[in-house]
């Protein structure tokens, strides 16, 4: 069964950025910079969550070492996820497209079917 709700769904968008965690911005880790600007801009949401395993467009497989955590890599991807309006998102892409020249980033449409959630 469908569940119904009471209200209309808001239409958001979510910027999903692949980095890894060796990457920085004037000597900083790069997640840490794109968390200020996001929280200096008063975006929404932002999430970065730290990946087990991957590889990227040089096909490179990284993944942590269970067995010896003392050669564990320092470059396991991280995948950021930003969730505002359109405006929002847009915005803050304007300011960070410079830090993001050589990496993947998405952009899609959101619908928010959680009533907590107000722009």
């Amino acid at each position: 069964m469908v569940q119904q709700y009471n209200y209309e769904p808001i239409k958001w968008k979510q910027l999903t950025i692949y980095i890894s965690e060796s990457d920085s911005w004037q000597h900083q880790p790069l997640h840490q910079t794109l968390l200020g600007i996001a929280r200096k801009q008063g975006i929404t949401g932002m999430t970065v969550m730290r990946a087990i395993s991957g590889y990227g467009k040089h096909g490179i497989f990284r993944t942590m070492n269970e067995l010896d955590p003392s050669i564990e890599s320092s470059v396991l991807p991280l995948i950021i996820t930003v969730i505002d309006s359109e405006s929002a998102i847009t915005e803050f892409f304007s300011l960070v497209k410079d830090m993001l020249k050589d990496k993947f980033v998405t952009c899609q449409n959101l619908e928010i079917l959680s009533p907590l959630v107000t722009l």
